[in-house]
């Protein structure tokens, strides 16, 4: 029994003191030397693809994860490549500095973090731990990566070509993808925690940081919303809707949920994407997902909404679909990881935007119709990102942050800002000549020279000339 209890936490301490230890060597590598190892790493990658992608073949046809995971994970190694020295190096301030600081130079440098902790979905088990690794290796961190269960072979494969690129032993370690892991390691006192997955989760592993005030960033699910405006191409807007279901059979965080289009077009779109999903064969949706999914809808439709009838394909599941849903459902209230969206009427947008922001996740929002007009609601929505006339595939650019808002978490991956994220700063001043005033004993009169001098620099020389007779009185 004793075994089972310690037995995670003892590999847990090992592999952290031994990334602990690679991480003092792996820190004072210079960044393009880092680089150099990266760039080997994508060119294995890309050529090896393939058989990386064929180790999720029972999870997904290779050629989704060729396109889903593969592809813009190579397209982020070459964003570090291209941008990491020039985002890492110490910058220096110039101009702005207050006239009482004359004499001094400041600096602002990045730092690791020291040993990062990732832990990993199991939606795109390569794509979101793999450039989290990246960045955070790039940024001259070690790193241990926990795949979730049952998704360790692709991160095992890239740690293998990462060990022939020329990665130095210990600084990347893989722990056991064991939920008992998985809690030994957020207690642990690790340098930083990057997690993707449940809000849920997302609390569980807060709570357990907390005594060690680990700091986190915590990719967290979503319930995400479209907004259809008056003037979209509905065909289009069908298509896109499809296409988020279809997708990793419905299990991506940023597919759309929520859609809100004006009443008069609610049947036009019903009869367009019912056309679209008619014979759509996804994968099995998790048993226990699937019971949550069945009484969230059952609820719904109790309160008014419509299911609408989906045609399934013999032995595989169907996408769920409701129209007349209102944002205050449950169902509509919460993360569920299935192939489901619901049609919401509404009169205009703004009463679209106001029953949006009901929910608590605010990961992404996809907005369709005229460009001006879908700018300026893009504007107003809460959200970590906001896709016009289009959605999911626009936020793999390798250049944009990742991250959500509410319960769909805080922190960003991905993209200079998530490189950055992998760091600490540090400022350094640099006094320079003889100029040290404030060192200086207290002299009398003191008060009214500051009071004074606080005057001319920031309320103008009328102040400073009154305090300066107030002074001499």
């Amino acid at each position: 029994m004793d075994a089972i209890v310690t037995g995670p936490e003892v590999a847990v301490d090992t592999s952290l003191s031994s990334a602990r230890a690679a991480s003092l060597r792996w820190r004072d590598t210079p960044v393009r030397a880092r680089l150099e190892i990266l760039r080997r790493a994508r060119r294995l990658l890309a050529a090896g693809g393939l058989d990386i992608a064929r180790t999720l073949g029972d999870r997904r046809p290779v050629a989704d994860t060729l396109t889903a995971e593969l592809l813009p994970l190579l397209a982020a190694m070459r964003f570090l490549e291209r941008s990491s020295e020039r985002l890492l190096a110490p910058r220096r301030l110039r101009g702005g500095r207050p006239l009482w600081m004359v004499g001094i130079g400041a600096e602002i440098r990045r730092e690791p973090c020291g040993v990062v902790l990732i832990i990993g979905p199991s939606n795109y088990p390569l794509f979101l731990p793999g450039v989290q690794m990246l960045q955070a290796l790039a940024a001259g961190n070690a790193v241990c990566l926990k795949p979730a269960p049952g998704c360790a072979a692709p991160i095992e494969a890239l740690a293998a070509i990462l060990t022939e690129a020329g990665l130095p032993e210990g600084v990347l370690q893989l722990l056991q993808e064991s939920v008992p892991t998985g809690n030994a390691a957020v207690g642990a006192g690790f340098d930083r925690i990057v997690l993707t997955g449940s809000a849920e989760t997302g609390r569980a592993v807060l709570a357990a940081a907390a005594p060690t005030l680990t700091p986190a960033t915590m990719e967290l699910s979503g319930n995400d919303a479209m907004l259809v405006l008056p003037g979209a191409d509905i065909a289009v807007v069908a298509a896109a809707l499809a296409y988020g279901l279809r997708l990793n059979s419905g299990a991506t965080c940023i597919a759309p949920r929520r859609v809100f289009v004006t009443r008069g077009e609610v049947e036009p779109l019903a009869r367009a994407l019912l056309a679209h999903v008619e014979g759509m064969a996804l994968s099995a949706t998790p048993p226990g997902v699937a019971a949550r999914l069945g009484r969230l809808v059952a609820e719904a439709v109790e309160q008014g909404a419509r299911l609408l009838p989906v045609p399934s394909a013999p032995g595989a599941t169907a996408p769920v679909l409701l129209t007349d849903a209102r944002a205050e459902m449950r169902l509509l209230q919460e993360d569920v990881f299935a192939p489901w969206l619901a049609l919401v009427p509404v009169d205009s947008m703004a009463e679209a935007i106001t029953a949006l922001h009901l929910c608590p996740y605010a990961l992404g929002v996809s907005v369709f119709g005229p460009e001006a007009e879908a700018r300026r609601l893009a504007a107003r929505v809460r959200a970590g990102s906001v896709c016009i006339n289009d959605l999911i595939m626009p936020t793999a650019d390798p250049r944009l942050p990742f991250g959500g808002r509410g319960l769909s978490g805080f922190g960003v991956t991905r993209g200079a800002e998530g490189l950055l994220e992998m760091t600490v700063v540090k400022t350094v001043s640099i006094r320079r000549g003889r100029f040290r005033p404030h060192l200086a004993p207290p002299r009398s009169g003191d008060a009214h020279r500051y009071a004074a001098l606080i005057a001319i620099l920031y309320a103008g020389p009328f102040q400073a000339f009154r305090l300066l007779r107030r002074g001499s009185e």
